[in-house]
């Protein structure tokens, strides 16, 4: 019984590609008591997995919190799955308000302690009597209540390129960080203030608002399945959004637009951009904001040290990393004395630009390819490597990418090739092809051609 995810998110993609289906992206949670979250893990993932399902989720005993991508036609397959279950009977899914086919290459259930990691003793204070949910029209109207004092449960990362007009936005990096930092600001406000907070799909804040009304906060509320529902009831509606600029989400888009405000800067060149990429240097990964320009120029860099980095040959790149904690590298969200224009704290209400309706809206430009084959010797002497072709066809002429942990990523022109011990222009499924390759190859290489 298969219970781990076994494809790189390369040959994931791949399929997702070939299969040319419409996929969605959906987010959902739910606080349950769960007796064994190892078995309910384990029987999720079969479930999904048969589905196509892909995503992060974590489970423990206290509920699950769920992130993922599903292809359309398996929604209502989907959504079964979780109607075995009496706790998420009904359950709400939070739709994306951009999908992107992309959006999870992986199916990824992790058992954890908690489904979101606040810090709090749950057994400190009853996690149940929550703050009052309220929809986006409720929400709109509280927020110009002069009684009422808002505030972003989300990091700085997330509120920089997107918040509510006039939202307390802790300079946090963890969500335990903003309880007691909030809970202190606010500490003369507890009875003649209501307290209004918001997160992105609304989990944090069914903690948070429990948490705030134990600590003596009597007029607590929260907006109902965050901003992800926000931006649907208001399109919905026709209503005005208060709030202003991008949502930050947790997958591979990072992030969502809202409105069409710009209100955040290129960490690099101080140019107005919302635009979050990783690092690519595989031995830093910070997550910063970067125009088109910057990211042309730097290489999806954050500093010329990185950008030097990944120049180097790949078994050098290793060395530099080599024994360094690099932890959970996509999603560490550090500070960097390289970024020169990062904002953080209290954050302007201001537009600085518009979007232009973006082309593609993943971090990176990503090379298009299609899975030819994989490498099956080297001939040292002669350069010239050995490939079995298990995937469409090659011809002379074409573009290709030999792709591996130690070769890296390799184009070249396939100029001539012999085929089944032939010299020949074409080679198609269950060939044997062999070509000159100026570099070592090893048995862990795919062969990929490149189409675009």
């Amino acid at each position: 019984m298969q219970l781990y995810n076994t494809l790189s998110a390369e040959e994931r993609a791949i399929m997702i590609d070939d299969a040319g289906k419409q996929r969605l992206t959906l987010s959902f949670y739910a606080y349950a008591k769960i007796q064994d979250p190892k078995k309910f893990r384990d029987d999720l993932f079969v479930a999904w997995n048969k589905l196509d399902a892909l995503g992060r989720i974590y489970v423990a005993t206290e509920g699950i919190n769920a992130q993922m991508s599903i292809p359309e036609e398996n929604l209502e397959t989907f959504r079964a799955t979780l109607e075995v279950y009496d706790f998420m009977k009904g359950i709400r899914l939070n739709e994306a308000v951009e999908h992107d086919d992309h959006s999870f290459l992986k199916l990824t259930i992790k058992v954890r302690d908690k489904i979101v990691a606040d810090g709090l003793n749950d057994e400190t204070f009853d996690v149940t009597n929550i703050g009052v949910h309220l929809k986006a029209k409720e929400f709109n109207e509280i927020l110009d209540d002069p009684n009422t004092i808002v505030v972003d449960f989300r990091n700085h990362y997330e509120s920089e390129v997107g918040h509510f007009k006039g939202a307390i936005t802790p300079d946090v990096e963890t969500f335990r960080e903003s309880l007691p930092i909030i809970n202190d600001q606010l500490q003369n406000h507890k009875e003649d203030k209501n307290l209004v907070m918001y997160c992105t799909g609304g989990i944090r804040c069914e903690k948070a608002s429990a948490y705030f009304k134990h600590q003596g906060f009597k007029n607590v509320y929260q907006l109902e399945g965050g901003i992800i529902n926000y931006a649907k009831q208001i399109e919905a509606e026709g209503l005005e959004s208060k709030f202003i600029g991008k949502n930050f989400v947790f997958d591979n888009r990072l992030g969502e637009r809202i409105t069409e405000d710009i209100i955040s800067q290129c960490h690099q060149c101080g140019k107005p951009c919302d635009n979050h990429t990783n690092c690519e240097n595989d031995g830093c990964h910070l997550l910063f904001i970067q125009c088109d320009e910057c990211k042309a120029a730097m290489e999806n860099c954050c500093s010329t040290e990185c950008l030097d980095i990944i120049h180097m040959p790949l078994v050098d790149q290793v060395r530099l990393r080599t024994g360094k904690q690099v932890g959970n590298k996509v999603f560490r969200k550090g500070k960097s004395d390289s970024l020169k224009f990062k904002h953080s704290g209290e954050l302007p209400n201001t537009s600085l630009a518009t979007a232009e309706k973006p082309l593609d809206i993943r971090q990176k430009i990503k090379v298009k390819k299609v899975l030819l084959g994989k490498a099956e010797h080297y001939y040292v002497k002669a350069q010239v490597g050995l490939f079995t072709i298990e995937n469409h066809e090659l011809n002379s002429g074409d573009k290709i990418l030999i792709s591996g942990p130690t070769t890296g990523n390799q184009e070249l022109i396939l100029e001539k090739m012999i085929v089944n011990e032939a010299e020949a222009t074409t080679a198609k499924i269950g060939d044997r092809v062999t070509f000159e390759v100026p570099f070592r190859i090893r048995l862990s290489d795919k062969l990929y051609k490149i189409v675009n």
